[in-house]
């Protein structure tokens, strides 16, 4: 009888048990970074299309002493992605933020806006004439 324990080969109920629990540990510390990390390259496209804004709306306020504003509220978005042609801005698909750019003949304010992790906290970034770029205070919960 020993002679058949002996040689009997597997894993026990317990070993496998004990490598269940380190991939469950490995895992729960792995997934909030992971998931950081791809909101961070999300946001990316906001970051690029708002200074895209910006050096295109400064071209064009030294070519024609003012910034231009689209009217009426247009939002450019995977949807409308040329509503800001006039100023040789492109929104290409597939885009995640919605944008919108308001302003006077000197100012303007262009705002990214999406929610990227279906949570109730919305992601929105700014960049005025000025070239100042924000994350809206309160309302960004991966810009950290």
């Amino acid at each position: 009888m020993l002679y058949l324990r002996l040689n009997q080969k597997g894993f026990t109920l317990l070993e496998l048990m004990i490598v269940v629990v380190i991939i469950g540990i490995l895992a729960a510390m792995a997934i909030p970074r992971f998931i950081t990390v791809t909101s961070k390259a999300k946001q990316s496209e906001a970051k690029l299309i708002l200074k895209q804004i910006y050096s295109n709306e400064r071209i064009y306020y030294e070519q024609f002493g003012e910034y231009w504003i689209p009217p009426g509220g247009t939002i450019a978005n995977k949807d409308n992605p040329i509503a800001f042609a006039e100023i040789l801005v492109e929104v290409q698909n597939p885009a995640r933020y919605d944008y919108v750019l308001v302003g006077t003949p000197t100012t303007f304010t262009a705002t990214a806006t999406a929610n990227l992790d279906d949570d109730p906290t919305i992601d929105e970034w700014t960049i005025n004439e000025l070239g100042q770029l924000r994350v809206t205070a309160g309302k960004d919960d991966a810009a950290s």
